[in-house]
């Protein structure tokens, strides 16, 4: 396992178990179990659902963990494949199998992972312009996806409490409405700092889940 994806995960997980006061212990032993196995990346995702299935209590990161099973399969297991793996039909096969799991998460710890080989600062702009490409016409379905982040640039240079406030505000797409504070939060504060961390609790409707995905993001770049 990915020891970025490791320490991601397990942060995450605390930060959303002290916040929701309950113990977390046995889940987060179980999928990191699952997250370790040596199996293809179908099975390993059915174990996952395995532990998701038996801890109800942690639905919520279900998908956004599995964008991270997904980052731990391309940082790690892939490495253990053939190196057009992720070219062959099997993979096109999977791809299409798990086409509607995860969520947009996904995009932005991808991002992270292209600034860190390439030693840049992850930027809000540079991400919606030079990675998700939003401007190009081809690409528009990105940008129908991130419009209220493109039209609200503005709030990663605010407060957290600015971010949550206007979030209640935005006719925010199904595929962010989850995340466009988390996001907002990250490009924020890219470092993570505690005080971020206390005012994501203080001032997000979903204080849990913003505070964990929050945490999970920063971890994955630091």
């Amino acid at each position: 396992m990915d020891s970025r994806v490791k320490k991601a995960l397990s942060a995450s997980i605390t930060k959303y178990a002290e916040t929701e006061n309950v113990d977390a212990a046995n889940f987060q032993k179980e999928l990191i179990a699952a997250y370790e196995l040596d199996l293809n990346f179908l099975d390993k995702a059915a174990a996952f659902d395995d532990v998701f299935d038996s801890n109800p209590k942690f639905e919520e990161l279900r998908e956004i963990f599995f964008d991270l099973l997904m980052v731990n399969f391309f940082s790690s297991d892939v490495q253990k494949l053939e190196d057009d793996y992720l070219e062959s039909d099997e993979w096109a096969k999977i791809e299409e199998e798990t086409i509607d799991r995860g969520t947009e998460l996904l995009n932005l710890l991808l991002y992270i992972k292209e600034c860190k080989d390439e030693d840049l600062d992850p930027e809000l702009g540079d991400f919606l312009k030079e990675f998700l490409l939003v401007e190009d016409d081809e690409f528009q379905d990105e940008f129908e996806i991130y419009e209220e982040l493109i039209s609200n640039q503005q709030l990663a240079e605010g407060s957290i409490e600015e971010i949550c406030k206007t979030a209640e505000t935005l006719n925010v797409s199904e595929e962010m409405k989850d995340l466009f504070v988390p996001f907002m939060a990250f490009f924020l504060d890219t470092e993570g700092s505690a005080e971020t961390t206390k005012e994501l609790i203080q001032f997000s409707r979903n204080k849990s889940f913003d505070s964990a995905t929050y945490i999970l993001i920063t971890t994955i770049n630091n």
